[in-house]
């Protein structure tokens, strides 16, 4: 028997107040990344309290990560429609996001406040070295698991050189990738495959929904007008509150391959077109981020944040900023969550869909390969061309870098004891060359 709300009678003993506590501790915990998040909820909802099984928690993560937008925010969405419907699925999602969007609105003021000083600029400049760190890591992370043949090989490799060379936008490297997937599935070609996407093993999801059509076009159509009602409003008026929902809003439909994937677009819109950040504060947003619990795509709080800031000139007009670009990105993730899980079964038995999703998986290396360089290159040199002038070389950003990557690939540390490891290593940089 299930319930309107989609929780399986098996399930109705879980208390609401129990789903609330739990998600409450996932979100204050939720540091070190997808991987670290989604392993928090595993333990806690599969071994821990035995809410779901292992084959259900996979079912749900293998459907998120389909999604665009960050997959263990949408995780946490997901479970909590399956144990209490709709109120469930809110209050589980806004848990997860909101104490680390309390902490990086803080930073984001103290950022603008503070002003320049010794001690805070070896903060972010140790940050810096540890971010480029860690999203080499990524690279070589995302890179394994994501090209496991020639075909994907190629297109990882054409991603990053319409990106870096030629600088194509982004959405049209993420279309392309679709487009080439789609097109091997339909023709029956196995080029992408093996990239891990294609029908679950194990049961269906509990809860599944039994919806009329009418009933999920109606959940649809709500929940479209919930997230893009507000966006229409701030595009009607102009302003930098309308650029920042409407850029936000399109990034929200296409960040497949998590945050590190879109950041490079993220930063050459807000920096290049825009003119919100200069180049070295994407990084400085990037660490902040990272610092923080929650999704990494709340690094996308800190541009709207500063954009919004610069423009209004007060704090409340930097709030604006954070609170339209925190909605426009994590209101459409209820939406996926809503309207697709009933039907999850269908979408991932799709072999030409399937085909489509993983040749974007294998884009994303080149999309997050060209950030990494991004990073680089604006970090460790003083001269940030495409082609930058070895003489620029920062000996100091260089030596830091290399001494955090060596101890992060040989003593394999935990991204919160790299980031710390950075900030002390910056702030000796920075306190010793204001000594002299």
């Amino acid at each position: 028997m299930t319930d309107t709300h989609g929780a399986s009678a098996a399930h109705l003993d879980v208390s609401f107040l129990a789903v609330f506590r739990t998600f409450a501790k996932v979100g204050v915990l939720s540091f070190g990344g997808p991987a670290a998040q989604i392993a928090l909820m595993h333990r806690l909802v599969v071994e821990d309290k035995k809410w779901l099984g292992e084959a259900q928690f996979l079912h749900a993560l293998n459907f998120c990560m389909l999604l665009p937008g960050p997959e263990a925010q949408q995780l946490a969405t997901y479970i909590g429609w399956l144990l209490h419907g709709v109120r469930g699925g809110l209050v589980a999602g806004l848990l997860f996001i909101l104490p680390g969007a309390l902490v990086m609105l803080g930073l984001s003021i103290a950022y603008v406040t503070l002003g320049s000083h010794p001690v805070a600029d070896g903060i972010l400049f140790g940050l810096k070295a540890a971010v480029l760190v860690i999203v080499a890591q990524a690279l070589l992370r995302i890179a394994s698991r994501a090209l496991h043949g020639p075909a994907a090989w190629v297109l990882a490799a054409g991603a990053f050189v319409a990106l870096y060379v030629f600088d194509l936008p982004f959405p049209v490297v993420v279309i392309t990738a679709a487009l080439i997937g789609y097109g091997a599935g339909r023709l029956g070609l196995r080029a992408f495959a093996s990239s891990g996407h294609g029908p679950a093993d194990g049961p269906p999801p509990i809860g599944q929904h039994r919806q009329t059509p009418a009933a999920y076009l109606l959940t649809l159509v709500s929940s479209a007008l919930v997230w893009l009602t507000p966006v229409a409003v701030l595009a009607a008026q102009g302003g930098v509150l309308g650029d920042i929902a409407v850029f936000f809003a399109k990034l929200a439909v296409i960040t497949f391959g998590g945050a590190y994937a879109v950041l490079a677009w993220v930063a050459d819109v807000a920096v290049g077109t825009y003119g919100w950040l200069e180049p070295g504060e994407m990084i400085d947003a990037l660490g902040l981020a990272e610092t923080t619990p929650g999704p990494l795509i709340l690094v996308t709080q800190f541009v709207g944040f500063l954009a919004a800031y610069r423009d209004g000139g007060t704090l409340v007009a930097g709030l604006l900023g954070a609170l339209t670009t925190t909605w426009v990105t994590f209101a459409p993730c209820f939406l996926w969550i809503f309207a697709g899980a009933p039907y999850v079964e269908r979408l991932r038995a799709h072999a030409a869909l399937s085909s489509a999703l993983a040749a974007i998986t294998a884009a994303v290396v080149g999309v997050v390969a060209n950030l990494a360089l991004w990073f680089a290159v604006h970090f460790l040199f003083a001269d940030a061309a495409r082609l930058p002038d070895p003489a620029s070389l920062d000996r100091v950003a260089a030596l830091l870098t290399g001494a955090l990557g060596f101890v992060a690939w040989r003593m394999q540390v935990a991204v919160p004891v790299l980031l710390v490891m950075g900030i002390v290593g910056g702030m000796v940089a920075a306190l010793a060359a204001a000594a002299v």
